[in-house]
């Protein structure tokens, strides 16, 4: 080898070596402050441990000004979005992520079993863990498509059992909750109602947003994209839907008007997991 081969091909593996530190280190925003220990970032999504997590490495690290899913992940950003529960408005520098170390692992990732036999009867089944924080579609006990979701944080989880939805709402806003700063009611588009507690407080599977962590009122969110560019101002290139999917999936080949739309036999729901207990307390829930 030529010395200025030699000296070529010693830059190349310099630049390898520095794109690896660079994207797996943990790394503060300049001119940031440290941050304080794990313990005081309870929301970071690297903080919250789902038992999936057991068999994919994976490093912690907090997005630098100037990054996005996008730019570190290209057309992977989905596959990383999905294993982080998270959407690309609340995956913003300074924010902590989950960064597998073989994106291989997280293709079209998802924690729940292909194969549900206890609903090998069900036509549909709608199936919430809530410990992973994911949702499934099944069809005769077969996995169709699974969604991220954030479920009820804690002091309003999610009420587990089984249920089944009883009406769909395409439209549907809260009663009870608005968007930050403002009087407009959190829209909760492509809703599909699954629980009436004893107060009459209704409990929804609809569209928010995905902050990487449980974070609801009780409800079971899954991403909405749209609403969140109408009211957020981003993304600014719409693309997670997964409300709209498991929605349609839901209601079929129903005429849907927009308006509240009962369901006498809708699919059914299994809720389960050690985030959430049966609840009556405490209309809908955002």
């Amino acid at each position: 080898m030529m010395p200025e081969q030699a000296v070529t091909a010693t830059a190349q593996v310099v630049r390898r070596v520095v794109l690896i530190v660079v994207l797996f280190a943990p790394g503060t925003l300049p001119g940031e402050a440290a941050m304080p220990g794990r313990a005081a970032e309870s929301r970071s999504p690297c903080a919250v441990h789902h038992p999936s997590d057991e068999r994919i490495p994976w490093h912690c690290r907090r997005l630098q000004r100037g990054e996005t899913l996008e730019t570190l992940f290209g057309r992977r950003w989905v596959d990383v979005a999905r294993f982080n529960r998270i959407d690309r408005r609340h995956a913003q520098p300074g924010r902590e992520i989950k960064i597998p170390i073989r994106l291989d692992d997280v293709a079209e990732f998802t924690p729940l079993p292909g194969r549900y036999p206890a609903g090998e009867q069900d036509q549909q089944l709608i199936v919430v863990d809530l410990t992973e924080q994911f949702i499934g579609a099944y069809e005769y006990g077969l996995l169709r498509f699974s969604f991220p979701i954030a479920s009820g944080e804690p002091g309003n989880e999610t009420p587990v059992g089984e249920y089944r939805i009883t009406a769909a709402h395409r439209t549907h806003r809260s009663c009870l909750y608005t968007i930050e700063a403002t009087n407009v009611p959190y829209p909760m588009r492509y809703a599909l109602r699954f629980y009436v507690n004893a107060q009459g407080v209704s409990y929804w599977i609809h569209g928010r947003d995905l902050p990487g962590y449980p974070a609801s009122h009780g409800c079971i969110g899954l991403a909405d994209e749209q609403m969140q560019r109408r009211y957020y101002g981003v993304p600014p290139a719409p693309v997670l839907e997964d409300a709209k999917r498991l929605y349609e999936w839901a209601i079929g080949d129903r005429a849907d008007s927009g308006a509240l739309l009962p369901l006498s036999n809708g699919p059914r729901v299994v809720i389960h997991g050690n985030l959430a207990k049966r609840g009556d307390e405490g209309a809908s829930n955002p």
